[in-house]
């Protein structure tokens, strides 16, 4: 009889583990759905309820495509290496807002898009990206991303580089299966920029005399390129006209434009929780954004010396006192003002959509992207 119960009891024991093994990537899906979600309402510090209600809608729009996105995700990360694994699993599933992947799902469905392939194309960005963060995270010796520890804080520099281009390699493997030129040919140039764009990046660490035009082909490469090309490839997924594939083309480089000009200002009037960063941060790491720029250009000479000073040092030092000139100066109005001329254009662009829920919720991104300073 006790044998027989430790037989049960093992069968038991065995169906409850097979069970648990099926449930895990939608409940890991469903967990990291509600983070995105979580995260894009955080993005705007405003927090209202209207704003609350704008990035559940749109979100709402794709749920089950996005659902099927993480799921899928959680299947192409596995390694017969655990630490690849371990790494990888780790900087996915850290939250974010999935706003990149978030695009092909919208842009694909907005072009009539009616199959599922737009689901391996949104894990290709999403993968993209997260091995552009650990790169990142690197280059600039972060050590806190999004609220905690970056990889190569946990497990150093190496695993961390390895473990980017092992997304690469799994982002480019899933390319190829799409079977399609034309998106290949954009995500490999998108990636080729990006790379330029963080050395462009790294030219100007500490460097005062970086200007405008300058700073804006920077983010261009570094930031909206990836915008850019998640919305282009999804058009070009729908077999979209030559109008609308320019229009969404168009859409994800001014959204990723304005995106990144909100969080420049973000560095200097942001809430720390919500951003998962430091007021300062970009100061701190000696880089010369669109605010001290403007701020330079609009104040006398002591305290443009004086900003001068302070990114050539980095640190934070001088903080308190850059922040009033970065105020008073009326840098962070003038960048904000970028930041809604970019988010019009992209909403501009999507003239040449026909209506649809899909098309409306990529109008909402432009509103949520400038909504987030209150």
């Amino acid at each position: 009889m006790s044998w027989a119960r430790d037989c049960t009891k093992r069968r038991f024991v065995l169906q409850v583990k097979l069970t648990l093994t099926a449930a895990i990537p939608s409940i890991a899906a469903s967990y990291l759905y509600y983070q995105h979600t979580r995260h894009l309402h955080n993005y705007d510090t405003s927090k209202g309820p209207a704003s609350r209600m704008t990035a559940q809608r749109i979100y709402d729009t794709v749920a089950d495509d996005f659902s099927r996105v993480n799921d899928l995700i959680i299947q192409r990360l596995s390694s017969d290496v655990p630490l690849v694994e371990k790494i990888a699993q780790y900087i996915i599933e850290s939250g974010g807002k999935r706003l990149r992947p978030l695009l092909v799902l919208l842009s694909s469905r907005a072009a009539g898009y009616n199959k599922d392939e737009h689901l391996k194309l949104a894990a290709v960005i999403e993968f993209l990206h997260t091995a552009t963060l650990l790169h990142d995270d690197v280059v600039d010796t972060s050590d806190m991303r999004r609220g905690r520890s970056t990889a190569n804080a946990k497990w150093g520099n190496a695993p961390s580089v390895l473990v980017g281009d092992f997304l690469y390699a799994r982002a480019f493997e899933m390319m190829v299966e799409l079977q399609s030129l034309p998106i290949m040919n954009v995500l490999s140039h998108a990636t080729a920029v990006i790379a330029q764009g963080e050395v462009m990046q790294l030219m100007n660490i500490k460097n005062p005399d970086l200007s405008e035009d300058q700073y804006m082909a920077v983010i261009h490469n570094k930031t909206a390129m990836l915008f850019e090309a998640a919305a282009h490839s999804g058009a070009l997924l729908a077999s979209a006209d030559d109008a609308q594939e320019q229009a969404l083309k168009n859409y994800g480089k001014h959204l990723g434009l304005a995106f990144q000009l909100v969080d420049d200002v973000l560095d200097y009037r942001g809430d720390a929780e919500a951003m998962g960063k430091n007021v300062g941060d970009d100061l701190a790491e000696g880089k010369t954004t669109l605010p001290l720029i403007h701020a330079m250009e609009n104040s006398n000479e002591e305290d443009r010396q004086l900003i001068r000073q302070a990114i050539r040092k980095g640190g934070l030092d001088d903080l308190s006192r850059i922040l009033k000139l970065v105020e008073a100066s009326g840098a962070l109005e003038y960048t904000m003002e970028r930041a809604r001329a970019e988010a019009a254009k992209a909403s501009d662009t999507l003239n040449a959509l026909a209506a649809s829920p899909h098309k409306e919720a990529l109008e909402l991104l432009t509103q949520v992207a400038v909504a987030r300073v209150s």
